[in-house]
């Protein structure tokens, strides 16, 4: 090691000589002038903050969200009642899904949506409490009497009449709030 000269080190650590007469290199071993790092404490390029993410921290979600139109399938009685007799009971589970996305969507609390899609494909008249209990909190929130009750989920002792008595009565309260709020009526 006796004729070989070790690298000088710079102040910022990012530039290097060799021998006494070296031009400096930026960015370090093997990079080209003006490639280097960008310098300490600065997000390299591409990762700026995540859309939908305000500076609340990691995972903030926010809420209040309203479904835009309730033109889809999951606001329409008929269309879900008919899905609902065609699958056997397996769109249960999906409208559990989508109604208790949309109210934690709003609410910011609440089951969500893969617990609702569980309890209604598993335990379809744990669903028949939650949504109602939901829907009536969010009525509260809002200041305003609800029209159904976590009671209301006792609809489904009564067999097939009590399922679509219990069914019309919560989703015309989710339709009334949802216009109240802005959404588009189907």
């Amino acid at each position: 090691m006796a004729g070989r000269e070790r690298p000088a080190t710079s102040p910022d650590a990012r530039t290097t000589t060799r021998g006494p007469t070296a031009e400096p290199r930026v960015g370090g071993y093997g990079q080209q002038p003006g490639y280097g790092q960008p310098a300490y404490g600065q997000p390299p390029p591409g990762y700026g903050q995540q859309p939908g993410y305000g500076q609340q921290g990691y995972g903030y979600r926010p809420y209040g969200v309203v479904p835009p139109t309730l033109s889809e399938i999951y606001y329409n009685p008929a269309l879900n009642i008919l899905l609902f007799v065609l699958t056997c009971g397996i769109w249960g589970g999906v409208w559990a899904w989508r109604t208790h996305d949309d109210l934690q969507k709003y609410n910011g609390d609440g089951i969500g949506g893969i617990v609702g899609l569980i309890l209604g494909l598993l335990v379809q008249p744990a669903v028949m409490f939650t949504v109602p209990n939901e829907v009536e909190k969010m009525y509260q929130r809002d200041g305003r009497q609800s029209p159904v009750t976590t009671l209301w989920g006792l609809w489904f002792l009564l067999p097939i009449v009590g399922h679509f008595i219990w069914y019309l009565q919560v989703q015309g309260a989710l339709n009334d709030f949802w216009i109240s709020k802005g959404s588009q009526p189907a």
